[in-house]
């Protein structure tokens, strides 16, 4: 075999292995999707056989998400620190862990603590998928591979409601809710074993050092804010919840300060400042953060709305939701791939109207037939919603990214990831108001029949909220740029982007 036959084989090998340590990392990524829709539809379930509180169910889904977003900064850093494959290994086998831990909590205090170590786990874990990819992948393939990043989270959409609602519905062994997480087990396992198998170790180019005090101050700084929110309906909002929240912006103040000057002390931050003076990256956080308030809102207050307001078995209530997902997986797939390359910006914009016109149709659905509604009658705003989230979902990745310097990917990641987990927790918080609020426990504890009108009156106010935050979304959206870089002509920056990165790891050597 001649050395250039043997140098085409050896490219291939390589390609071959890049692209089942892509399988691995969307596996990962779709785990933890997966696991963040399932739980909703299997709320109703968890609260009848736990006995668990209203506060509880909030804490069981804000929880992972305040655990999440609380470590994924760190865990981006770690990973530049001391790899990658490493960190992405170790959070797959916390994750396993605490999936096995939920699925045999006795009591709705150990789920809530099991949630709060599961989304710990998932900080480890979820940053280095997209730091992998951006490591990995050169910048004319990355297009592509957002693609099929945004469709897999349009398939965990689909997957999420509707395995929970079977593996409720069936009760296999008795089980109940139980099996929504032990299902997680058998593909955290093979994660690890191909994971260690097929992913290329890569780290970032200059030794950085752990910021202990930045990861205390951005942890103190989400539970001052989220906590409060959480908790506020239940112990009638007392005066220390508003001071908390008022503390939770001084606290976001000193960690900015303190980030300053310790990039100038000793160029290892935790959150890498820089990063916003790229107007792509900031504009697309404050997008990723707005957006997952609004995600983190409509999920739950939507599944509470079907199963308890009207009584839907949770099988029913995830067919419903299947138009959606398929929407959104749909419209994913299409936008990375071939709209926004001719439209860009655009295309992130029309998602945002779009939505807005599918949930003031879904106010109008609901308003129009109260309890007495149908699954097909939500299907047309629910399409219109879908369709708009897939415009949104996988280009918005793609755009924030576009311009960050590749030693600075786990940071980066870090911070989309925690912005929009943020997001969510803040949306999840906010249902105590938008939702939780507009119901009188009182009232309904003496008139039963009335819960059906009171859950859907509760539902339209957070739809109300959904779409003045989307519109907020939309105006943002003018600071991202036209195109993303990746789609522009030439260009220096990305012809050395996409060089592979010989000089620091081997490309996809094992």
């Amino acid at each position: 075999m001649s050395s250039h036959d043997a140098a085409t084989e050896a490219a291939a090998a390589g390609d071959r292995r890049r692209w089942i340590a892509l399988a691995i990392v969307m596996t990962a990524a779709f785990m933890d999707l997966v696991d963040a829709t399932i739980v909703n539809i299997a709320i109703p379930s968890i609260e009848k056989d736990l006995g668990a509180s209203f506060g509880a169910i909030q804490w069981i889904t804000a929880g992972y998400a305040l655990a999440f977003a609380a470590g994924l900064i760190t865990g981006g850093r770690l990973g530049d620190i001391y790899g990658r494959k490493r960190l992405f290994l170790l959070g797959t086998a916390g994750f396993t862990l605490a999936s096995a831990l939920c699925g045999f909590a006795a009591n709705q205090e150990m789920l809530v603590g099991s949630r709060l170590l599961q989304g710990a786990a998932a900080a480890m874990m979820v940053p280095q998928v997209l730091s992998i990819i951006h490591v990995t992948f050169p910048a004319h393939e990355r297009g592509k591979v957002f693609g099929m990043f945004g469709a897999i989270i349009g398939l965990g959409a689909v997957s999420g409601p509707l395995l929970g609602a079977l593996l409720t519905q069936w009760n296999i062994a008795g089980l109940e809710w139980r099996p929504i997480f032990l299902i997680n087990l058998p593909v955290g396992v093979a994660a690890l074993i191909l994971g260690r198998r097929f992913i290329t170790e890569s780290k970032a180019p200059k030794a950085l050092r752990l910021d202990m005090v930045g990861v205390l101050l951005v942890t103190a700084a989400l539970l001052m804010l989220v906590y409060p929110l959480t908790r506020g309906r239940e112990l009638d909002w007392p005066l220390w919840g508003h001071l908390m929240m008022a503390g939770s912006l001084l606290v976001f103040g000193a960690l900015v300060a303190y980030e300053k000057h310790k990039t100038k002390k000793d160029g290892s931050p935790l959150v890498e400042l820089s990063l916003f003076k790229v107007k792509s990256f900031a504009a697309g956080i404050a997008v990723q953060l707005t957006f997952g308030v609004v995600l983190g809102i409509f999920f739950l207050v939507w599944t509470l709305y079907m199963q308890i307001g009207l009584g839907w078995s949770p099988l029913k209530a995830g067919l419903t939701g299947v138009p959606f997902s398929i929407a959104v997986s749909t419209a994913a797939g299409m936008s990375v791939q071939k709209l926004v390359p001719r439209f860009g910006r655009k295309v992130l914009q029309a998602g945002a109207l779009t939505m807005i016109a599918g949930i003031l149709l879904y106010f109008f659905v609901a308003g129009r037939y109260g309890t007495g509604i149908h699954s097909w009658q939500m299907i047309p705003p629910l399409v219109v919603m879908g369709l708009g989230m897939g415009l949104i979902v996988a280009p918005l990745t793609d755009a924030v990214l576009s311009e960050v310097p590749r030693e600075h990917a786990g940071s980066a990641s870090g911070l989309i990831n925690t912005t929009g987990q943020m997001g969510n927790a803040l949306g999840l918080g906010l249902v105590s108001v938008v939702f939780f609020g507009q119901i009188d426990d009182e009232r309904l504890a003496k008139a039963p029949a009335e819960v059906g009108t009171a859950f859907t009156n509760a539902f339209q106010n957070s739809l109300g909220w959904a779409a003045g935050v989307l519109a907020l979304i939309f105006l943002v959206m003018f600071a991202l740029p036209s195109k993303p870089k990746q789609h522009l002509e030439g260009g220096g920056d990305e012809a050395e982007d996409a060089a592979p990165e010989t000089e620091k790891e081997p490309a996809l050597a094992h």
